[in-house]
């Protein structure tokens, strides 16, 4: 009976083990979650640039972005009409790797997905995935 019990402790030690998820993946992800806002001018064709909301902008005439939060929540921040930030509710996942997909509850426009470029503490870049 102690044998039994010790095997079947030992079987889910190992189910939970299988079942963590990647620290390396979960880290760069757990770095994504913050509000973004699109830095254009540092662009570089494809490769859209990002900074967190608390960056030191230059002047523009506004500043599309977004904010990822660890429970899976998304808002996709819009110009608004009267030139200010519109949110747009939605949810992220991972994909795969570097994949992340976007969907937003309004469904005014259709899911896409993100490649991250690069992350890194002050600048996330970007690629829109087709």
């Amino acid at each position: 009976m102690r044998l039994f019990t010790l095997l079947a402790c030992l079987s889910v030690l190992l189910l939970a083990a299988t079942c963590r998820p990647d620290a390396r993946t979960s880290s760069q992800f757990q770095q994504l979650e913050r509000t973004w806002l699109h830095a254009q001018e540092e662009d570089q064709g494809d490769v859209w640039v990002y900074r967190p909301n608390t960056y030191s902008f230059p002047p523009s005439r506004g500043r599309t972005g977004f904010s990822f939060d660890h429970n899976g929540l998304f808002t996709q921040y819009d110009i608004a009409p009267t030139d200010g930030l519109e949110g747009r509710k939605g949810s992220w996942k991972p994909e795969s790797g570097r994949i992340i997909r976007i969907s937003l509850d309004d469904k005014r426009d259709p899911d896409y997905t993100l490649e991250i470029v690069s992350l890194e503490k002050e600048v996330l870049k970007v690629r829109r995935v087709q």
